[in-house]
């Protein structure tokens, strides 16, 4: 084999230092203008470098996948033999990269990244626009595929609870990966569907990203297993999106992000771009682990700072759905839309989807018969929000026991929390509201001061909801709903945003 890129001396250059860095797996020796990395003979589970074969594939098909994006930068795999001709090892040799320009640095003085960062969305875009697709490439975006990615990294991180991780946290990731894997199928199935899964990266982070005046470089994609490397382009740069957002910085996470999408015209739902952080900080913190048992001293923290922030963002995209009920006039209606704004959600109305599917009239809209293909004409449409990712509020006075265990168990197959809310507000307010409502003619709901009286005394008794007080103004009531979300709203989570 041969490199086709053109042949660089090194040039010892006076006042640059040779350093050595090391990562879990590899060792990067700096000199002068050039970088030698070499493979560490080790077995790490996930990979497996113990043999000089195993060692020179693994050079060579670094150099050939990271030429993708760096071909300027990766030159050649050089070799390393003994006195007696035998080959020992193998080398890859690079160009050396400004550590000033490196990103991770630049960010770390606070340097002005902006720009730096919507050129690298626009050359992912583009890079992910002509990257590899197929059937066997597509496959790595099913379900099953990101299941068992998320319980290989679950098991191997098994032996390390209660030395490096938390075992009640790790527990917690364990649920909330695998719940949402297994509530969206319609989603991941639509975005292979749709071309998503690609030959990418695979490890896109910023200690791998040079910002070069004329363009970024980025380095070091995941070589050693093709199949991680067969990712979804969102699961792809949200590797970067988390690591940015791990040095502190959730306001250049989202501008990536966003960047990214304008670029690449590939709209995400919010709570897979929640998912796919969550994965790649587990990843994360599952290589932090590794290194803490290799001794390195600042590793214990990095993996537990990891595995929170997975927390994090898994909590945040939790797929919900909430039931905000009350008589008419409580204020429901209003609060649903200020919290569907909050949380990041999409409601929907009983009172619209009655007038849009049913005839008028009491004959029509009001039987028990009426009222009961409302009801399930609203949990069928929440399923199909549900199933796509979307969290959903469905605004309803959700009077009776039989209608809201329908929709318990729709949460339940669409593999969703519940949330149960309850408008509370004195009978005499609540009808005057829904009078003056009716009167005015701008709302949807069709329920005066009389109607308001009778629904509100007729009510079953709902002790799982949490009642919230509507009698007070709006933004108290919308801040005490939102309470009941604390994952959405914890800082340095990446800005929830509806889908």
């Amino acid at each position: 084999m041969t490199s086709s890129v053109e042949e660089v001396p090194v040039v010892l250059t006076p006042g640059l230092p040779a350093e050595i860095r090391e990562t879990h797996s590899g060792v990067v020796a700096l000199v002068g203008n050039r970088a030698f990395k070499v493979k560490k003979p080790v077995d790490l589970g996930f990979l497996d470098f113990r043999t000089e074969a195993a060692r020179r594939h693994a050079c060579w098909r670094e150099l050939e996948l990271n030429r993708r994006l760096a071909p300027d930068v990766y030159l050649d795999v050089a070799t390393v033999s003994g006195s007696d001709g035998q080959v020992d090892d193998h080398v890859i040799v690079m160009r050396r990269m400004p550590e000033a320009l490196r990103l991770s640095t630049m960010i770390r003085r606070g340097a002005d990244v902006e720009g730096n960062l919507r050129d690298l969305a626009r050359l992912m875009a583009t890079f992910h626009a002509g990257a590899e697709r197929g059937p066997q490439i597509a496959a790595a975006g099913r379900p099953a595929a990101l299941r068992h990615r998320w319980t290989d990294n679950l098991a191997e991180t098994q032996k390390f609870l209660g030395t490096t991780l938390d075992p009640e946290m790790h527990r917690r990731i364990t649920e909330l990966a695998l719940r949402y894997i297994d509530g969206r199928a319609t989603l991941l199935e639509d975005r292979v569907a749709r071309g998503m899964i690609v030959d990418g990266h695979g490890d896109l982070i910023t200690e791998d990203i040079f910002c070069l005046p004329d363009h970024p470089r980025v380095l070091d994609c995941l070589e050693f297993d093709d199949q991680l490397r067969y990712v979804d382009v969102l699961d792809d740069i949200a590797f970067l999106t988390m690591d940015l957002e791990y040095l502190g910085r959730p306001d250049l996470a989202r501008h990536f992000l966003d960047s990214y999408d304008g670029f690449s015209h590939t709209p995400s739902v919010t709570s897979l771009q929640h998912h796919y952080v969550a994965y790649r900080a587990f990843v994360r913190a599952k290589v932090a682990c590794i290194r803490a048992a290799q001794g390195v001293p600042t590793a214990v923290a990095e993996a537990d700072a990891h595995a929170r922030l997975a927390l994090a963002h898994l909590e945040a995209g939790e797929v919900t759905l909430t039931l905000v009920g009350g008589a008419p006039g409580t204020g429901k209606t209003t609060l649903a839309t200020g919290l569907a704004e909050l949380v990041g959600a999409v409601v929907l109305s009983s009172d619209v989807i009655r007038q849009d599917s049913l005839p008028p009239g009491p004959e029509g809209r009001y039987t028990e018969a009426g009222k009961m293909a409302t009801y399930q004409e609203l949990l069928a449409r929440a399923r199909l929000a549900l199933d796509a990712g979307q969290c959903v509020i469905a605004d309803a006075t959700w009077a009776g026991t039989a209608v809201r265990e329908l929709a318990s168990a729709v949460a339940l197959a669409g593999r969703s929390r519940l949330v149960a809310i309850e408008c509370e507000a004195p009978l005499d307010l609540s009808a005057a509201r829904a009078q003056r409502r009716l009167e005015a003619g701008h709302d949807r709901s069709e329920a005066g001061a009389v109607v308001a009286r009778q629904l509100g005394a007729a009510r079953d008794p709902w002790p799982e909801a949490s009642s919230i007080d509507t009698s007070t103004s709006a933004p108290t009531s919308l801040a005490a709903a939102g309470a009941l979300f604390p994952g959405r709203l914890r800082p340095r989570v990446l800005a929830t945003r509806p889908a």
